[in-house]
């Protein structure tokens, strides 16, 4: 017998900057030794790619189907790891974070860490962190259950993008943001990442997540999960996946419902800066309210072995930030859209008018893509 390892759910809705926070933790002692899992929604994830860290210590899960990947995968994905840690044929860790897609309804995971017969002996639920983008976050939470439920669950809230809340409706931003996710989850420890608060000494080692001490709404969630999962054993339901990672089931791995769905694509053609900027001011100014979350490595014209990483949410597009290389060789552009109602074609057409060679894309216009 051995002590139960800690594991630790990192959750927050599209784009609220889970990635950036976990880039910034893993930087600690605290950290050193820890096995990431990432959960993507759709056929392909980039976030795996982003982490920076050991390519050994991060599994990506991305079939995408939540309810496929969280009653099936994530159950097999942690048994093969304590399984191959006893092994000694992977490096050793002590503790385990897992990173849920923005789209995640939090109770399966938590009901699959606190009663898997397989994984209660060798894990130990420690704690949830979600992540809340204060500039977006009261629209999220009045548009989307998944984030009200991803904010309930938690024992840490962390705030981010604060920088964004300038002047008195800045400040009425951020009261309103507080009081929100305060009445969500009076018991949460409430952190931010401008002032640094969002620490690995902070934000783990909080003890066994407790149930009881949230609100009643996350026990009723739990015991429904508890609930349908009988249910479904009584009938012998499973789900069953292809070596691909693509299941077997009428679920569609890129589609939520009946409006929000995934989409990427990938281009072997470099695009200029100017046209790289003009795409995305097309592509905001025509779907922004739409565009739930762009993310992307993108393959540039003027040094193509150094790709620029993109963010975006809604209308907001974070600053480009240069990588010194391709994270994993592969020198081409990757991008990935989570949409409401935008059909691929309008997407990947734009994007391909600005890298087909025979057009010459839109590589002689006069505007310039700030890069650092």
């Amino acid at each position: 017998m051995t002590t139960p390892l800690p594991v630790s759910v990192l959750t927050g809705f599209l784009g609220s900057g889970k990635t950036t926070l976990l880039n910034s933790l893993l930087k600690d002692p605290m950290l050193a030794n820890a096995c990431v899992i990432i959960n993507e929604f759709g056929e392909v994830g980039i976030d795996h790619l982003l982490v920076e860290t050991s390519d050994e210590n991060v599994v990506e899960l991305s079939s995408g189907c939540l309810c496929c990947t969280i009653r099936g995968d994530l159950i097999d994905t942690l048994a093969d790891l304590l399984s191959r840690r006893d092994a000694g044929t992977i490096k050793p860790f002590d503790r385990i974070v897992i990173e849920t897609t923005g789209l995640a309804d939090p109770a399966p995971i938590l009901h699959v860490l606190m009663m898997e017969p397989l994984l209660v002996s060798r894990l130990r639920l420690e704690g949830v962190i979600t992540v809340v983008d204060g500039f977006n976050g009261m629209a999220t939470l009045d548009a989307h259950p998944e984030a009200v439920k991803q904010v309930a669950v938690a024992d840490r809230i962390v705030l981010t993008k604060l920088d964004l809340l300038v002047g008195k409706e800045g400040e009425d931003m951020l009261f309103a943001i507080i009081g929100r996710v305060r009445k969500l989850a009076p018991g949460a420890r409430l952190l931010t990442t401008h002032r640094g608060e969002a620490t690995a000494e902070r934000l783990f080692n909080t003890g066994l997540y407790d149930p009881a001490g949230k609100s009643p709404d996350v026990q009723a969630w739990l015991s429904l999960e508890q609930v349908q999962r009988a249910e479904r054993a009584s009938h012998g339901h499973q789900h069953h996946h292809d070596h691909e990672g693509h299941g077997h089931h009428h679920h569609d791995v890129s589609r939520h419902d009946a409006h929000i769905r995934s989409y990427a694509f990938t281009d072997n053609n470099p695009i200029s800066p100017q046209a790289l900027e003009l795409f995305l001011e097309l592509l905001t100014s025509c779907h922004g309210p739409n565009l739930l979350r762009m993310k992307g490595i993108i393959k540039l014209a003027d040094d193509p072995q150094r790709p620029v990483v993109l963010h975006g949410v809604q209308h907001v597009l974070h600053p480009p930030v240069r990588l010194e290389r391709w994270p994993d060789g592969r020198a081409e552009t990757r991008l990935v859209f989570i949409v409401r109602d935008i059909e691929k074609k309008a997407i990947e057409e734009l994007f391909r008018a600005f890298t087909d060679p025979i057009t010459g894309g839109a590589g002689n216009t006069d505007k310039t893509l700030s890069l650092s």
